[in-house]
């Protein structure tokens, strides 16, 4: 085998490790230009009419996260459903890098659009853990809580509703026998010199960020979950547009071991209530609603420190209106608001000065209150017990929904 190492890629990968070290860091004074993102990255943008072909597909509506353009962005989404409906399945990958005790709202945007997808395609779901990734890059946190902080996250996951029949939950440190002889192929296909040009890593950086690429790659193919997945099945990853310098090494890496590349979908930041410059943190308590939060707190947080696009007085809002773009507010509302009526109402209103700034951040209060208690519900719903069963690879239940999977796959490469 011609064993390429990819350090050669500057077109579409390493020119761009400063436009990932600053999503990582923070967007500039005018936030995140994603249509430059695009152009920088060389994905696709999505269409309307690649939304209308999921439904059509599916049979299903499309979430609002696509309708309104929260993801936004594609690699190989056309030959995915290509296949797709041609009768090949697939599955979805997702994770959570465990860096906190809760979940805030934007952490939950992935997971409950992977829902969405893993319902509407009636496929099968694997979500990644990744606690040792947070044990090698946050300098104050052990390996054991590390492990404690991604028991108690997916719960959290657990908590959206996926179903087990379908869905494997695992941490790095306790499914990497399985993981590793992937991660093993993938480490022997990058030279250091890509990593650090990709990723920003400079000499200082402990060897073990480097080698974690590999280790998230690893998920993107099938191999990896011989348990309950045909080799060779293709792979669809939904992930936040800062994650996409990984997944173009995977599938160039990909393209020498001749396995399926993975298609992804990228969304956008949920942005920081104090504004759109940056998104929300879990590390800074005031820009984020947590779901452990009360209805109390969220309403505080979000009249306190959601930035508004509305006039500095009474009378400049009625005579200007808000700027409907820069308005965190409206801006929340087009995500978790899922009335399209009340949403263009809200919308119309508030930018003519019909409507004020209170009024639009006690709706989204009351509407992100409802998300949060009905999380906070189901999670208290989810025991050691149940997350176990998640946890178990080898269960019958995914092994028999994977059979019907199987046979399906074989039908497909018969056809």
């Amino acid at each position: 085998m011609n064993m390429a190492t990819y350090q050669d890629i500057r077109p579409d990968i390493v020119k761009n490790a400063r436009s990932f070290v600053w999503l990582r860091k923070g967007a500039g004074e005018d936030g995140v230009d994603y249509d430059k993102l695009i152009e920088t990255f060389g994905c696709q943008p999505i269409t309307a009419a690649q939304i209308e072909r999921m439904e059509r597909l599916t049979g299903k509506r499309a979430h609002r996260f696509l309708r309104r353009g929260l993801f936004f962005s594609h690699r190989d989404l056309d030959a995915l459903l290509d296949a797709y409906e041609k009768g090949e399945p697939f599955y979805i990958y997702t994770g959570r890098g465990p860096s906190s005790e809760s979940l805030h709202l934007g952490h939950l945007v992935p997971f409950l659009f992977t829902k969405w997808l893993q319902e509407a395609f009636d496929v099968p779901l694997v979500i990644e853990l990744t606690d040792d990734e947070k044990f090698l890059f946050k300098k104050d946190l052990g390996i054991d809580e590390a492990r404690r902080l991604a028991w108690e996250n997916a719960k959290d996951i657990v908590a959206c509703g996926f179903d087990p029949a379908k869905t494997f939950i695992f941490r790095d440190t306790d499914y990497i026998g399985q993981l590793y002889p992937v991660a093993l192929q993938i480490q022997k296909r990058v030279t250091l010199r890509t990593a650090q040009n990709t990723f920003g890593f400079t000499l200082s950086d402990n060897i073990g960020k480097c080698a974690f690429t590999a280790i998230q790659a690893s998920p993107s193919f099938a191999i990896s979950f011989p348990d309950f997945l045909k080799p060779g099945m293709r792979c669809f990853i939904p992930q936040a547009i800062d994650q996409d310098p990984y997944f173009r090494l995977c599938r160039r890496v990909a393209d020498d071991l001749k396995w399926p590349k993975p298609a992804l979908i990228h969304s956008k930041f949920l942005p920081a209530l104090q504004g759109h410059q940056t998104k929300m943190s879990a590390s800074v308590e005031s820009t984020a609603l947590y779901m452990t939060d009360t209805p109390k707190k969220l309403r505080k947080k979000i009249n306190k420190n959601a930035f508004s696009g509305g006039g500095a007085t009474l009378e400049e809002q009625q005579k200007y209106g808000a700027n409907l773009d820069i308005d965190v507010s409206y801006q929340y509302l087009k995500i978790w608001l899922e009335d399209d009526e009340e949403l263009e109402r809200i919308g119309t209103e508030y930018k003519a000065g019909r409507m004020l700034t209170g009024e639009v951040k006690k709706r989204l209060a009351e509407v992100v209150g409802e998300i949060v208690v009905e999380h906070q519900e189901a999670r208290s719903k989810v025991d050691d017990e149940v997350l176990r069963r998640f946890m178990d690879p080898a269960r019958e239940e995914l092994k028999q929904w994977s059979a019907k999977s199987k046979a399906k796959a074989l039908a497909a490469e018969g056809a």
